[in-house]
């Protein structure tokens, strides 16, 4: 089982930290419903050499769109040595017709009703050339196989999943065609959830949901749940859930410390382009509040290249986050992937430049820009990184929380994830990253203001990783 590095490993954007924060489910999920006797190896080629010179019967490969070629690389790799390949994963979803002759099964959708059945039929001798996901759910699937991750090559080894997909359907969100045909948002039951908490080690989770406070029922019953389990967490909301009754006050009490928000956009015009319904109206500075009234630490995305975007948009976007007191952005340039209706109005209306899938990674610009210029787009792009992680915006993103231990915390954390690339470097290449986990959990202790009014001691920094 594999999963090929993304494009940025081979250029100068790749930020080892970045991708060796915590290790990717789906493999480890599939595995799950495999024998007990089966030999399975699993690698990921962010944190590690592939071995291509062994011999195994079945290749199973995780495929993203800026991971497209170099899986159809490995797959064609494999095939020449007889093996059985199988491709799935978002950018299999979306384009089935061109990974096909990569494979001799491809995958469309999420696995848990398709891969049991593809390993029924290939140990019966009659594998398909295609399955397909109808039924969505996630009741009784077996644990994941975490024996199978190599925890000592990630910061924060225990990511975890309870949940699928999303209840919004934002124009340019890469999940829409792998949810086809299916539900597109569901979780599992909460006590299957707690069970896996319970099973992981140590007080740091780290959920890779798309939307961890996007069923109100679920999610409250898996907070309560969690109080009492001495966890901290991180994970990812709308700014809508994040206003929207007492859910996030529950998740602070169950331990969550930092989240990302998807804001993408300071103009209603843009949001209404991206059909992202779940923001207009909403109150972004409000819900900044909230949360840093919580202690909890806020990861901002912002999406540049949309239609109403001028060349001041790029500086109104930094300034309002620092004056906002974000901890941490991830800024993107607007990227039509194959399966969004975001893709198939720029196919339409003839604006898509090419489909050079390695440079549709939301670094550059792939499609014909209207306001802006495809160069002063990049620029724009690279300026808003430089300046926001600038020390002179990290301290004053800093400096509008209320008092000094969460001013020190928030100053530490935003530079320790920017301005110490050498020394994360030097701890990967010397396998000590997982060493650093106890000081993470100790920095995403609990900062509320009435705690944080008690307690004024310094922290250590500390990269951010929402």
């Amino acid at each position: 089982m594999i999963l090929p590095a993304l494009t940025e490993a081979k250029s100068p954007f790749w930020r080892h930290v970045k991708y060796s924060l915590f290790p990717p489910l789906g493999l480890a999920t599939l595995a799950a419903y495999c024998n007990a006797d089966d030999q399975i190896d699993l690698q990921d080629e962010h944190v590690e050499e592939l071995n291509i010179h062994d011999e195994p019967d079945l290749v199973v490969i995780q495929v993203y769109i800026t991971n497209a070629y170099r899986s159809y690389q490995l797959a064609d790799h494999y095939r020449e040595k007889g093996a059985y390949i199988c491709l799935g994963g978002l950018h299999v979803s979306s384009l089935p017709d061109e990974a096909m002759p990569h494979a001799d099964t491809i995958f469309i959708g999420p696995g848990e009703e398709s891969w049991p059945a593809f390993l029924e039929d290939f140990k019966n001798g009659c594998a398909k050339k295609m399955y397909g996901s109808s039924e969505r759910t996630l009741e009784k699937i077996p644990p994941i196989r975490r024996d199978l991750i190599k925890r000592h090559l990630y910061l924060v080894p225990n990511s975890i999943v309870v949940s699928r997909g999303c209840p919004h359907h934002c124009d340019f969100c890469y999940k829409d065609a792998f949810f086809e045909g299916g539900k597109s948002f569901y979780t599992q039951q909460v006590d299957d959830a707690l069970a896996e908490i319970e099973r992981l080690p140590g007080r740091h989770l780290y959920f890779l949901d798309d939307h961890l406070l996007g069923n109100y029922r679920f999610s409250s019953s898996l907070f309560e749940g969690m109080r009492g389990m001495n966890r901290v967490f991180q994970g990812a909301s709308t700014v809508d859930a994040i206003l929207r009754g007492d859910l996030v006050e529950k998740a602070a009490d169950a331990g969550l410390r930092s989240i990302f928000v998807g804001f993408e956009t300071l103009s209603n015009s843009n949001l209404v382009q991206s059909n992202k319904k779940q923001n207009l109206g909403k109150n972004y500075e409000e819900a900044i509040q909230r949360l840093h009234s919580l202690g909890v630490m806020i990861n901002g995305s912002f999406v540049f290249g949309l239609d109403e975007d001028d060349k001041d948009v790029f500086k109104r976007t930094v300034d309002w986050a620092a004056e906002n007191g974000l901890t941490t952005c991830t800024f993107h340039i607007l990227t039509p992937y194959p399966g969004t209706r975001l893709f198939q109005q720029m196919e339409t209306d003839n604006r898509l430049l090419h489909r050079k899938w390695d440079l549709y990674d939301t670094r550059h610009v792939v499609y014909k820009t209207k306001s802006l210029t495809a160069a002063e787009l990049e620029q724009g792009y690279h300026w808003a990184y430089d300046s926001f992680y600038s020390w002179s915006n990290i301290y004053k993103a800093s400096m509008q929380h209320e008092t000094l231990k969460y001013r020190i915390k928030h100053f530490a954390y935003a530079g320790g994830w920017k301005k110490f690339e050498p020394l994360w470097n030097f701890i990967i290449k010397t396998k000590g990253l997982n060493k650093m986990l106890p000081l993470l959990e100790a920095i995403l202790s609990k900062t509320g203001h009435q705690e944080m009014k008690k307690d004024e001691s310094m922290i250590m920094p500390f990269p951010a990783i929402a």
